[in-house]
C-alpha cells in the first residue's frame, strides 16, 4: 500500500496564508457592511433630529403668531393681512404669514357674485365662473324642487362620477376639489383664498388677499389699486388696521443653518380670555396643501 506523499513545510504555511487571507478579507467586507450601515443610521438620526428641531421651530412660529395677533401692547400687534413676521429660534430662522379668515372668500356663505368674481379673477370666462359658481351653490344648498337631485347627479355621472352634490355645506375647503368644473390647477390658485369660517357674503377688504379682493361684487381694478395703497400706508401702524378677526391661517416656515425645513399651516380660532387661548380648526405638515 502506497503512502500518500506529504507536503512540504513551506506548501503547508501557503494554505495556511492563503486561508489567514480569506479570513482576513471576509472580515473586512463584514466589517465594511457594518460601517456603512452604522453610516446610514447615524445620518438618518441626525435627519430624524433636524427634522424635529425644525417642526418643533415651525411650531414656536404659531405660538408666537397666537400671542403677536393679541399683543396688548397694540403698536406691536400682528396685522393678519399676510405680511411675513420673522425671527431666530433655537438655530432656526422662522418665518410667519397669518391671514383673517374674513378677508376671503366663505364657501358656504359668499353670495354667488362672490363666487363668479373670484373664478373669474382666476382666469375663468364670465359664462365658465357663472357655471362653476352656480354649481358650488347647488353643492351646498338643501334640494328646493323634486327631480332636482336627481338631474345634479346625473350631470355628475356624465363626467364619470359616482357621486353627486352634497346639497348640504362644506365640511372642508378641500371638498372644493369635488364640484363638477373645479380643476386641480384652479384649486391650488384659490384654495389659499377661500375658506368655510368665515361667515360673511363677501370678503373683508381690510384683510382680503388680491384673489379675494378682486371678488368683491363692483371693485374695479382702480378701487382694488386704492385699497391695497391705504393698507400700504398703514402697513407700519396697527392702530390703523381696521380688522384683525379671530379666525386665521397661519402659515409658519422654519429652516435651519444645514437648510433643513419644515412647514406647518393651521387655521386657528383666538379664544381671548379662556385658558386654552385658541383652538384649532384645521391643522396641516409639509408641503401639500
Amino acid at each position: 500500500m502506497k503512502r500518500a506523499p506529504r507536503r512540504s513545510p513551506a506548501s503547508q504555511r501557503g494554505v495556511a496564508l492563503l486561508l489567514v487571507l480569506w479570513a482576513c478579507t471576509l472580515l473586512a467586507i463584514l466589517l465594511g457592511g457594518y460601517a456603512a450601515l452604522a453610516r446610514t443610521e447615524g445620518l438618518q438620526a441626525r435627519y430624524q433630529f433636524a427634522q424635529t428641531q425644525a417642526h418643533y421651530a415651525a411650531e414656536a412660529g404659531l405660538m408666537r403668531a397666537v400671542y403677536g395677533l393679541q399683543n396688548p401692547q397694540q403698536k406691536q400687534r400682528w396685522v393678519a393681512d399676510g405680511r411675513a413676521y420673522t425671527f431666530r429660534y433655537d438655530g432656526a430662522t422662522v418665518s410667519v404669514r397669518a391671514i383673517d379668515e374674513g378677508g376671503k372668500v366663505d364657501l358656504n356663505a359668499a353670495s354667488p357674485e362672490v363666487l363668479q368674481g373670484l373664478f373669474q379673477a382666476a382666469g375663468l370666462k364670465p359664462d365658465q365662473a357663472q357655471a362653476l359658481a352656480d354649481r358650488v351653490v347647488d353643492w351646498r344648498n338643501p334640494i328646493g324642487l323634486e327631480g332636482e337631485a336627481a338631474s345634479q347627479r346625473a350631470a355628475y355621472m356624465a363626467d364619470g362620477r359616482d357621486y353627486g352634490p352634497r346639497n348640504g355645506p362644506f365640511a372642508s375647503v378641500e371638498e372644493l376639489q369635488m364640484v363638477l368644473g373645479m380643476t386641480p390647477a384652479l384649486y391650488r390658485q384659490v384654495a389659499p383664498v377661500v375658506t368655510i369660517w368665515a361667515g360673511g357674503a363677501s370678503p373683508d377688504p381690510n384683510t382680503a388677499p388680491p384673489l379675494a379682493l378682486a371678488a368683491i361684487p363692483g371693485m374695479t381694478p382702480e378701487q382694488r389699486k386704492m385699497v391695497e395703497a391705504a393698507r400700504q400706508r398703514n402697513a407700519d401702524d396697527p392702530q390703523l388696521v381696521l380688522s384683525n378677526g379671530t379666525t386665521h391661517s397661519i402659515r409658519s416656515e422654519a429652516t435651519l443653518a444645514d437648510g433643513t425645513r419644515a412647514l406647518l399651516r393651521a387655521t386657528i380660532r383666538l379664544q381671548a380670555g379662556q385658558v386654552q387661548p385658541y383652538t384649532v380648526l384645521r391643522w396641516q405638515e409639509g408641503e401639500a396643501e
